[in-house]
């Protein structure tokens, strides 16, 4: 799939014998750039769908904001709910950078195209619940080109990926492909993959 600069794909599985899923991804181009975003509400099961659904509602809205109001906004709205873990991921076009900061156990890895000193990038995530405790939020910033990948998966899919990533697939097959060899079978799963298509 492509939208705006990224061309990305997905791969979900709910815990198994639940027919819904708590862990949701938004997608969203706005003018200049394009929100990504991964949310894994906490608990499993119908309720969570729904606490899942009510943050990717507000970062569908408020897209083009920046990563450090989105949290606030989704923070408000899920207050007296069970909460969620969200990781957010914004690329400006216009100045080839990518802000992400997250909350709770979503993580995130930036692989660089290109040969860098740090050709791999961890998103640094805060602990907390966005509904019920919102700690300081930390902003990274960080340059991106052409072929970037990122990574976003919910604490669902083992870390282990990270060490194995394998080559240059399509960012669905990817996605497949990490869902296939590291999801869990005790919690709900979803690995967001998106390649940077944008130009500096």
């Amino acid at each position: 799939m492509k939208t705006g600069t990224l061309e990305w794909g997905v791969a979900v599985a709910p815990l198994p014998g639940e027919a819904d899923c708590g862990d949701l991804y938004v997608v969203r181009a706005f003018d200049g750039g394009v929100l990504a975003a991964v949310i894994d509400a906490i608990g499993h099961g119908a309720e969570a769908a729904r606490i899942a659904g009510l943050a990717a509602g507000v970062l569908e809205r408020h897209a083009r904001e920046p990563v450090q109001a989105l949290l606030p906004r989704c923070h408000k709205r899920l207050r007296g709910s069970r909460g969620a873990a969200i990781s957010l991921a914004s690329f400006d076009d216009r100045a080839g950078t990518m802000s992400w900061l997250g909350v709770g156990n979503v993580g995130g890895i930036l692989v660089h195209a290109d040969a860098r000193p740090e050709p791999r990038q961890s998103l640094l995530v805060r602990g907390g619940i966005v509904g019920d405790r919102l700690p300081a939020l930390e902003l990274a910033a960080i340059p991106v080109e052409r072929g970037d990948l990122l990574i976003m998966a919910t604490d669902g899919i083992a870390n282990g990926f990270r060490e194995a990533l394998p080559g240059k697939l399509e960012p669905q097959r990817l996605a497949e492909e990490i869902e296939r060899g590291y999801a869990k079978t005790t919690d709900d799963a979803l690995v967001l993959v998106a390649r940077y298509a944008g130009a500096r």
